[in-house]
């Protein structure tokens, strides 16, 4: 029998571009953060897991958790490393979260810490040496770039539920307003229909002020068992249920190379975030409209549509009402999206991201998020998705 967790610090190094800040020094800020938040030490942490990635170099691979505590706290703990691309952080949390949930350790931290190349994602990914590489060779065969596949998404949606331009440039500029009150957010300057429309088009119908860029930054969270958050005080939040999934053979969404897919009936569209979010809800107890904050993944204004019906927390084509007449807005609405300013405000730090999104949720739920506060926000969900057909939701709770 598991046993309940609580988050019990967060900290996280404001998003930017960092090009003086080696990507364990991010780490290291996001973690001393956490651990003050938490009012504990290096001495206390049992367990330290690093999402990792293919951007930085680190000891092998990426960021990686001996790395780290090799520089301020060799002390014999555990050093977990995963993947998952941009659901990396999702990943790191469910592991450290399984640590403490299994009785082995009583405090463990997760951290995730990007720098990113400019561009969107601008090498080709995946080896150049593998002509088999299909994720590299889409880039340098295809030049399809994530935006051209989201654009097809975009489209697909414009002709089922009539969707404007101006309805996707609306999503981007609510993000720029939900995160004109984040210090931890890049870009916080207001900006309006017309500018996003203005901006170059990527991929039609996608321009560039709805399409999220990427950045440097790092986030990290302290876990603990029910015994030191009640020992400790502070003000520690549960963790409700948090789970992660893979894609499911039959996913209609549109994937390139891979367009034509072969679709299943039951088989849920992104099904590899949809099937971590169904996971978590069933874990934690709860149900769609329960959520009061929902932090997901914008990497375009087609996922803040999108995604919130595809929960199950909007009707099919709701969203694009709710938005025009102002709904999804911090405090008008039942269901608040992303009012840290998500992906499209921050610019993607790939494992650093999920674990921002927990950091803000816990903020939400503590009545901390001062600029941005979700009035009386009780139950708050992220969602992300990775790279690899990689998903993951957290759920906390007060």
């Amino acid at each position: 029998m598991s046993r309940p967790v609580f988050l019990l610090g967060a900290g996280a190094h404001p998003w930017g571009k960092w090009p003086d800040a080696p990507q364990v020094q991010l780490a290291l800020h996001a973690l001393r953060a956490a651990l003050g938040d938490a009012g504990l030490g290096w001495r206390d942490v049992q367990g330290l897991v690093a999402a990792s990635s293919r951007f930085e170099g680190g000891m092998g691979w990426g960021l990686h958790a001996n790395e780290i505590v090799q520089l301020v706290a060799e002390q014999g703990i555990a050093c977990v490393n995963v993947g998952g691309a941009c659901a990396a952080g999702a990943i790191a949390f469910s592991t450290a979260h399984a640590m403490i949930a299994s009785g082995q350790y009583d405090v463990v931290a997760a951290v995730g810490a990007e720098r990113m190349p400019k561009g969107f994602i601008p090498r080709p990914p995946g080896s150049q040496d593998d002509i088999g590489d299909e994720d590299y060779l889409r880039w340098v065969t295809m030049g399809a770039t994530n935006p051209a596949y989201w654009a097809i998404e975009a489209r697909r949606r414009m002709h089922d539920h009539g969707t404007r331009p101006e309805t996707f440039a609306r999503a981007a500029v609510l993000m720029r307003s939900n995160a004109a009150g984040n210090p931890y957010a890049r870009f916080r300057q207001p900006s309006t229909v017309a500018e996003v429309l203005a901006s170059p088009l990527v991929a039609d119908p996608l321009h560039l002020l709805e399409i999220c860029p990427v950045s440097d930054g790092a986030a990290a969270v302290i876990l603990v068992s029910h015994e030191i958050a009640r020992r400790c005080g502070g003000r520690p939040v549960e963790v409700a249920g948090c789970a992660i999934a893979s894609g499911a053979f039959g996913d209609p969404a549109r994937r390139i190379p891979t367009i034509s897919a072969t679709v299943r009936p039951g088989v849920t569209h992104t099904s590899e975030v949809a099937g971590a979010v169904e996971r978590a809800m069933s874990i934690a107890g709860i149900g769609p409209a329960d959520v009061d904050v929902l932090e997901m993944a914008d990497n375009t204004a087609w996922h803040l549509l999108a995604w919130p019906e595809l929960f199950g927390m909007h009707a099919p084509g709701e969203s694009d009402h709710l938005l025009e007449t102002g709904k999804l807005a911090i405090g008008a609405g039942r269901l608040a999206i992303n009012p840290s300013g998500g992906f499209l405000s921050f610019g993607e730090a790939t494992t650093a991201q999920a674990l921002m999104q927990v950091c803000e949720i816990a903020w939400q739920i503590r009545g901390e998020a001062t600029g941005r506060q979700v009035p009386d926000a009780r139950v708050g969900m992220t969602a992300v998705l990775g790279l690899g057909a990689n998903g993951g939701s957290v759920i906390l709770k007060r």
